[in-house]
């Protein structure tokens, strides 16, 4: 005789079923992902094998010029007989990797320093003044445009694609400092951080383990969104000829924007314009869907609506239990009780 079996419900809160359920109820985010999947998996292809991708190398001449979108040139050619899309797609690994590097340093930079301000805000001590001396400081920095100051740095660095990089990533780390900070300050007095201190938890631990793992959530999902905003700035300066100069060596979406606005005629040639400008509107939106995305993940309340807005009806999985014995028969003999007996 078969075992009877009982049923049990998956745990809803496993990691893939919540992510999985999320993403089912915003299909723009799961876009999001896969389109930034494949933009990082072109950009190392591009990186490691070239050849792979990219039919043409940056400056060379492919004997045709002004030639309209093909199979041969799926983005045309100039007036120099380069290839377009050879050079936006050997663009995309430099452009990606200054959105990741400007960003990360202001992570680095702007994130600790934000920590320290928060975490140590103690008036009339000394963490107390350098927290007040890093706020205001970070307050000189967002009084000027992040734009205009980041062009004002280039023409003292000098030019180029380092000292572009450098300039905007010493204007960029005031805006974590903000986040982070303000994160901190909502976090350091809840009850578990004063529960921990009064179990004798160092404060260096309790920042460490307590703080910056609750902190993590909003400083994530600004960073993914942050990666495209970068992109934008780059492209911007070098659009007007600060930053990278196309042709060259190295093609870079805003200088390949800049060069064909000035030298091209865009009512004869549009896609001249339209594939580096394409290019940086892809993938900028692909970063803002990531970081919408995450921000439904990472926030618990969020996460909880989505995964019960989709939560499945399927029957629950049975599983064989151990079939129950004979009932144990009743007792007999003198002290036995007897339903039947008269007192």
């Amino acid at each position: 005789m078969a075992a009877p079996t009982r049923t049990v419900a998956p745990r809803p809160d496993h990691p893939v079923l919540v992510f999985w359920r999320v993403m089912k109820a915003n299909p723009l985010s799961l876009f999001g992902f896969l389109l930034v999947a494949v933009i990082g998996i072109t950009a190392v292809v591009v990186l490691v094998a070239p050849h792979l991708l990219v039919p043409y190398a940056p400056q060379q001449e492919t004997g045709a010029i002004f030639a309209s979108p093909s199979w041969q040139h799926p983005l045309g050619t100039d007036a120099l007989g380069y290839d377009a899309y050879s050079n936006v797609m050997l663009a995309l690994p430099l452009d990606l990797g200054i959105g990741f590097a400007v960003a990360g340093s202001a992570l680095l930079l702007g994130g600790t320093l934000g920590l320290i301000a928060g975490f140590f805000d103690t008036p009339g001590t000394g963490s107390g003044w350098l927290s007040l001396s890093i706020m205001r400081v970070t307050d000189i920095f967002l009084s000027f445009p992040s734009l205009i100051l980041a062009l004002a740095l280039t023409r003292v660095l000098g030019l180029g694609v380092g000292p572009t990089v450098l300039a905007i990533s010493l204007t960029w780390w005031p805006y974590y400092v903000r986040l982070v900070r303000g994160e901190v300050l909502a976090v350091k007095h809840l009850p578990y951080i004063n529960a921990a201190r009064a179990a004798g938890v160092t404060e260096g631990r309790i920042l460490l383990r307590h703080v910056v793992r609750n902190v993590l959530e909003p400083v994530v999902v600004f960073f993914t969104l942050d990666v495209g905003t970068v992109l934008v700035t780059y492209s911007t300066i070098a659009f007007i000829g600060v930053a990278s100069r196309y042709p060259g060596p190295q093609p870079e979406w805003g200088a390949m924007l800049g060069y064909y606005q000035q030298t091209e005629p865009i009512s004869a040639y549009p896609w001249l314009i339209l594939a580096p400008g394409l290019a940086v509107f892809v993938t900028v939106f692909a970063f803002s869907l990531l970081g919408d995305g995450l921000r439904d993940i990472l926030d618990p309340r969020t996460r909880r609506a989505f995964v019960r807005s989709v939560a499945p009806h399927e029957p629950p999985k049975e599983v064989p239990v151990a079939e129950p014995g004979p009932e144990p028969a009743p007792p007999t003999g003198i002290g036995a009780s007897d339903p039947g007996a008269s007192g």
